[in-house]
């Protein structure tokens, strides 16, 4: 290479580094008309066209540059990195594993192939692809973060850390290891350690984009939310692009402010610079629809979803956001992802949920039902089989909400050291309530309105007040399983042991608070349970802040009503199926309307409720 060439890509690589993609694009243009058999110009040249929006143009450069080159791991990453956020995988693996195979094999490879492994739901496959990179030391942070994720996937996230340990071990100033042993620690959701050992990792390396997003997480599940936004903001700083950052940014403002504007502001600064990042675009959408602005969220999407080009996540993200105004056309966004992503399940669903949104109760029990034999116990996916089956009048829906079985409310016991149930619920009270945000705001995605939420996850709370609660759940839980018995049914057909709690956590509304209808995807068993209420709702007297169920939470046609409603008691606890939608009425009154909620699933042996 020339000495006026290689000072041109230097130059050029610094702009495309500051993200100054149009300037990198004419420069880039004039180097590729000089020089119109280089490679490396023509793959630098087709990146600035792909950050630029003109992916077409990019495929031509990159096949153009591969056929001077075909053996150019670079070349084959980034075509198929292009070929990937078009939808087309089929052309896109078999160019990764060529890139891998290759002297030397390509890192950059690897780690598209297995990110691609685990967004299709095939962990076994990204686990074996990392193993050896991570084994052998050579992998890079983000690599080996997706190691863990494999790990994860499989329900094996102690041997992530333990595999960790030993790589640390053996090279202890390796910052690489130790930061990855601080993202197990997290996956094992051993935060304390984590943060311990990401601190102790930032202060002996370069301090990178990573190494503060991992050490926000550790923060973040140990609520020690101003330092966690300090880190968050670090990262960000060194990588603005990096969306899940933001993500988290954003949630932590809105906790405090409650401004969705405030919220995203950062994010919006970002996408000022990097109009054309669809990850960040796509962050603001959900963020926004998270916020109660759905169709914000879709006119954020809009035009790039209009594109023929438009990736399949964009255009689901889009569907997502029309599901809840428009269902004709999330349904359209949805078919055009299946075309390009036919084995999608998020598209499916998406698609299933816009069936049911237009009336077309008979396609949508057709997409269930080829969702349900991939995860056949997803509570969403069952409670979409119900409103498909309720809106053909089908009679299997009664045994699947069977609500006069299937609902059960009882007292619970106080527990031992306590005289009684209201002194219980009294200490519970002042322990709960230091527990929920101090501004008042509730988190995003969440189906409470005019509330707060805790963030732990209660069940392995230390409190021993809150621990006495989780014993006393015990027994009204076992008299549940007992009451529905065993059966073929998607409630009954897991009734087969012991269950085991699978998140808890507290939720505080105030004046005009309320729950939007919703299930519980990861759960079997759900519950709500009242620890303090307004008078007016202890009164009776009216229809404040009752549980109903059976209203979806998505827009159908016809509109379908809610069928049962439970009336609130202090110390009542009442369990349902997770797959239940579920939902509750407003309340008028400065007097706040206390719960705490959990999730129970089968116990496979971690650990019983």
């Amino acid at each position: 290479m020339s000495a006026p060439l290689t000072e041109s890509m230097r130059r050029i690589s610094g702009l495309l580094q500051s993200g100054q993609y149009g300037a990198a694009h004419e420069q880039l243009e004039s180097l590729v008309a000089a020089n119109p058999d280089y490679p490396e110009g023509l793959r630098l040249l087709a990146g600035a066209k792909l950050a630029l929006g003109d992916n077409a143009k990019a495929e031509s450069l990159l096949r153009r540059a591969l056929g001077i080159d075909p053996q150019s791991a670079p070349t084959l990453t980034t075509l198929a990195e292009l070929l990937l956020l078009a939808g087309r995988p089929a052309e896109a693996v078999p160019l990764l594993q060529r890139a891998i195979q290759g002297a030397p094999p390509y890192q950059r490879a690897a780690l598209l192939l297995a990110r691609y492994y685990l967004d299709t739901g095939q962990p076994a496959l990204a686990l074996q692809l990392a193993t050896p990179w991570c084994d052998s030391g050579q992998a890079d942070a983000d690599l080996s973060a997706l190691h863990v994720a494999a790990y994860a996937a499989l329900g094996r996230a102690s041997d992530a850390v333990a595999t960790y340990r030993r790589l640390v071990a053996r090279a202890p100033d390796n910052p690489v290891a130790s930061h990855t042993l601080a993202v197990a620690l997290n996956a094992a959701q051993q935060p304390q350690e984590a943060e311990r050992v990401v601190r102790q990792t930032l202060s002996r390396a370069r301090p990178t984009a990573a190494l503060h997003y991992t050490h926000a997480r550790s923060l973040l599940s140990l609520e020690r939310f101003d330092e966690a936004e300090l880190a968050l903001r670090e990262c960000i700083r060194l990588d603005p692009r990096r969306a899940e950052a933001h993500e988290r940014l954003a949630q932590l403002v809105w906790r405090r402010s409650g401004d969705i504007a405030e919220a995203t502001r950062t994010l919006t600064e970002a996408l000022e610079r990097f109009p054309h990042d669809d990850a960040l675009r796509g962050t603001k959408a959900a963020l926004l629809q998270g916020a109660g602005d759905a169709r914000g969220a879709f006119a954020c999407l809009a035009e790039r979803a209009a594109r023929p080009e438009s990736h399949p996540s964009m255009l689901i993200r889009a569907g997502l956001a029309a599901l809840e105004f428009e269902p004709g056309t999330a349904l359209t966004l949805a078919e055009r992802a299946l075309r390009a992503l036919p084995n999608d399940h998020t598209a499916r669903r998406l698609l299933c949920a816009a069936y049911l949104g237009v009336g077309d109760g008979a396609r949508a029990l057709t997409e269930c039902a080829t969702l349900l034999a991939a995860t056949p116990d997803h509570q969403y996916l069952i409670a979409m089989q119900t409103t498909a089956l309720r809106l053909l009048n089908d009679p299997r829906y009664e045994s699947f909400c069977d609500y006069d079985r299937m609902v059960l409310s009882m007292l619970i016991e106080a527990p031992a050291g306590w005289a009684d149930l209201g002194s219980f619920l009294t200490e519970l009270t002042s322990h709960l309530e230091a527990l929920h945000n101090p501004h008042g705001h509730r988190l995003l995605y969440q189906s409470l309105r005019q509330g707060t939420e805790t963030t732990q996850d209660l069940s392995r709370s230390r409190d021993p007040v809150i621990q006495a609660l989780f014993r006393a759940f015990a027994a009204p839980i076992a008299r549940y399983r007992e009451h529905i018995g065993q059966g073929e049914d998607a409630l009954r057909r897991r009734n087969r042991g012991a269950a085991r709690f699978n998140g808890a956590w507290s939720v505080r509304l105030h004046r005009d608070g309320y729950h939007t209808s919703h299930v519980h995807p990861r759960g079997w068993i759900s519950s709500a349970f009242y620890v303090q209420l307004p008078d007016s709702m202890r009164a009776g007297h009216t229809a404040e802040g009752i549980l109903s169920f059976g209203a979806p939470g998505m827009l159908t046609t016809p509109p379908l009503p809610a069928e049962l409603s439970v009336r609130p008691e202090v110390g009542l606890l009442v369990l349902f199926p997770s797959y239940f939608w579920h939902g509750t009425l407003p309340f008028h009154s400065d007097q706040p309307r206390l719960t705490v909620a959990f999730d129970a699933v089968p116990d496979t042996g971690s650990g019983g409720s």
